[in-house]
């Protein structure tokens, strides 16, 4: 150590640091002593701050998981580090996740070493390294990085991040894949320096003025507009100017697998939702002029679409899908626009020329009213139990209750009850729910400690089913968390089983043989000790609850254990499936 230390690997954890990336959510291996070392000698030099801080996950799904939710709630991408291609396939359905979710991450892993003779520092030394050696390492994650590369030298390691990090961060965000052999990483440079400023993401996009003025004026000569959306939300500020445009026009807005707060719930413009739908929405069989904007199933058209001769318009910053192989969508128009720029502009447009008539407006704004009062008090009459049982409105409802008053971020996993929870959770500040937006399961306990570091004063708050809650790989979870001093409430709820495939059997088969049987090959039975699990595993507190009385003092004690600095997993059981 005489001499100071300084190879890619040291070169690649600064960038990441002078990114703005504060974590690196680790499960290293044998292709990482180049990483190690450098860590180390930060340490040893006084200076650890200058690189990441390592937060050592003994899964890669809690890893990217972690990382996903960080990034959503700052908007600053953190990195993953894997083990070559194991470590890369660990990864899983979370990559999906962080793809169809539109999160920046930056995910890095080694690749086997290029030399087995000790021509370089590095070469291959260990049996793993032969049995790690694949065609192509890169391809495992090709269908769902926006962009992927080999560190070839440590002399340009810092344009390649800054650069990854870029195309990470601008829309549609999504994750990014490096690698690097061991023999790369360990490679001596001179210390270099890049300028960060010259990597800034693409600057949010407007619509064309004659596309804004087409929108606008089509929604305001609508009898009956309609807006959709599912994800508007992953940014809070563009909450309050779409309910200044519906606000204006008197739309109701329908949130279709609402991936986020997108409109609050409590203003009587709010639709509803869409989830699992099996029936036809009035809304959208009514409507004569449909506004859909960053939404990508904005219906099923199998069972639920609009009117023949409705017009339609879909605005994101991806209109087309271009990553999903069968989508179609009628409309007149597809513009790619930043959402909050796009809603600004017609408005503004309606504003400035107009457009709006006072009449109508008024009508429509007092049928929403009276619609939305009803469907509270319809909402309000399920949340209770049901013939002694604790039903899914009803723990909900506990929920609600139970964070009234509190800063919570709430994440969300919950599958078939999600309808369910979005309409008894009565969420309404941008922000503060959260979902992963993708395919895959088992993100919520991972997602849970990347929101706890990503924002230590707010109560986090996990709502996952008993399913996506063993998919996530809870003993891992919560002894990052316990490690990481990052304590979440996670409330199970269990119905034990899997209702997804159950409902999907009986959508395609109502009358089969698997329906007159009821056997869908679905049960958790004989039922697992979840909370036993985290325990086990750090957790401060643990309880499975069936009788609807005790639910509130149990959820209770959950939240005053989390909030003295200590996990708690609660299972609620539920009607099995």
């Amino acid at each position: 150590m005489a001499e100071r230390y300084y190879t890619t690997s040291t070169a690649f954890l600064e960038a990441l640091a002078e990114a703005g990336v504060r974590y690196a959510f680790a499960n290293l291996g044998s292709d990482h002593p180049g990483l190690i070392e450098a860590l180390a000698q930060a340490k040893a030099a006084g200076s650890p701050d200058s690189l990441p801080r390592v937060v050592v996950c003994p899964h890669e799904t809690v890893a990217l998981s972690a990382a996903h939710v960080y990034a959503m709630v700052t908007g600053e991408p953190q990195a993953v580090i894997v083990h070559v291609d194991a470590g890369t396939q660990n990864l899983g359905g979370a990559v999906n996740n962080a793809m169809r979710g539109r999160v920046p991450v930056l995910i890095f892993a080694g690749s086997a070493p290029f030399t087995q003779n000790g021509e370089l520092p590095g070469s291959r030394n260990e049996f793993i390294h032969w049995v790690q050696d694949v065609r192509d390492q890169r391809g495992i994650l090709r269908n769902y990085t926006k962009y992927d590369n080999e560190i070839r030298t440590g002399r340009n390691v810092k344009q390649l991040v800054h650069r990854a990090l870029q195309i990470a961060r601008s829309e549609p965000a999504g994750p990014v894949y490096l690698v690097g052999p061991r023999e790369v990483m360990e490679e001596p440079v001179e210390p270099y320096a890049v300028d960060p400023a010259a990597y800034t993401a693409i600057a949010p996009a407007a619509l064309a003025p004659e596309v804004t003025a087409e929108i606008a004026t089509a929604l305001a000569g609508a009898s009956r507009p309609l807006i959709i959306t599912s994800y508007l939300g992953r940014d809070p500020a563009a909450v309050p100017a779409l309910v200044e445009l519906a606000e204006l026009l008197a739309i109701p807005v329908v949130e279709a697998m609402a991936y986020h707060v997108n409109f609050p719930l409590d203003h009587p413009l709010h639709g509803g939702y869409q989830y699992h739908s099996v029936t036809q929405n009035p809304l959208l069989a009514t409507a004569d002029v449909i506004l859909t904007i960053d939404t990508d199933v904005p219906w099923i058209p199998a069972v639920n679409r609009p009117r023949d001769d409705a017009a339609i318009y879909c605005v994101d910053i991806d209109p087309l899908k271009s990553q999903i192989q069968l989508w179609h969508v009628p409309a007149r128009r597809f513009a790619a626009a930043n959402s909050k720029v796009a809603v600004r502009q017609i408005a503004a447009f309606v504003r400035k020329n107009n457009l709006a008539d006072p009449g109508a407006v008024a009508a429509r704004r007092a049928e929403a009213s009276q619609a939305h009062a009803r469907n509270v008090a319809e909402l309000e009459a399920k949340e209770r139990p049901r013939d002694g049982a604790i039903t899914a409105e009803y723990l909900t409802a506990c929920v609600r209750r139970l964070l009234e008053g509190e800063d919570a971020l709430v994440l969300t996993e919950v599958v078939t009850h999600s309808k369910v929870v979005a309409e008894h959770l009565r969420a309404s500040r941008p922000g503060s729910v959260l979902h992963h937006g993708g395919g895959s399961l088992g993100w919520g306990g991972g997602a849970a400690v990347g929101a706890k570091l990503a924002d230590s004063k707010r109560t986090v708050v996990a709502l996952v089913g008993d399913g996506s809650y063993l998919f996530g790989v809870p003993a891992s979870a919560q002894w990052v968390a316990r490690r990481y001093g990052a304590p979440a409430l996670t409330i199970i709820y269990d119905n034990r089983g899997w209702a997804a495939p159950k409902f999907s059997t009986l959508r395609v088969h109502p009358d089969g043989a698997a329906a007159a049987a009821g056997d869908f090959h679905v049960s958790l039975e004989p039922e697992v000790d979840l909370p036993g699990v985290a325990l086990a595993a750090g957790a401060g507190y643990g309880a499975t609850v069936s009788d609807p009385a005790e639910l509130p003092q149990v959820l209770k004690t959950a939240l005053e254990t989390v909030q003295g600095g200590r996990s708690a997993v609660v299972s609620v059981q539920l009607r099995g499936v």
